[in-house]
């Protein structure tokens, strides 16, 4: 029988623990995409052919629609968590200014990464210009848990 109380209290004692752990997490990578008018990012479901596309549509930019930033994360699961992801891209406008875009979404964590997805597309793309730098964050609330920029942010 004590044995059996033994048990009954360890394993109450893990999960209180389990449940006060703060929330990790972690941006694992962020990816760019230029999209054609179709808004397609490759031709085929090659990853060699989805970087030769790229590439040529770097060297034909009036065949570009929109840009599209993939971004792979991680979190652990917890108890009122309030997840978000937050990309911040700073470019050049076509007059030469310097211009800032940020998108947000909530993310809900689990066990595996996730990717979540954000477009500049439209007008919204043909005004923003070129762009140099971007960065990538994951936030519980207000507390900031993970990140991954570019090396010119």
């Amino acid at each position: 029988m004590r044995a059996f109380w033994i048990c009954c209290f360890l394993i109450v004692a893990l999960g209180s623990a389990a449940a006060t752990v703060p929330v990790t997490g972690r941006v694992i990578k962020l990816l760019p995409f230029f999209l054609d008018q179709q808004g397609r990012d490759s031709t085929t479901p090659s990853l060699f052919d989805r970087d030769a596309y790229q590439v040529y549509l770097r060297q034909h930019p009036k065949e570009i629609s929109a840009i599209r930033f993939d971004v792979q994360w991680k979190a652990r699961k917890a108890a009122d968590e309030k997840l978000k992801i937050r990309v911040e891209v700073r470019g050049i406008s076509r007059d030469g200014s310097p211009v800032i875009k940020t998108f947000e979404s909530p993310v809900v964590a689990g066990v595996f990464s996730r990717w979540t997805k954000f477009s500049l597309d439209g007008d919204g793309y043909h005004q923003f210009g070129s762009v140099v730098a971007w960065r990538a964050t994951l936030w519980n609330e207000d507390q900031l848990i993970g990140a991954q920029q570019s090396f010119l942010w």
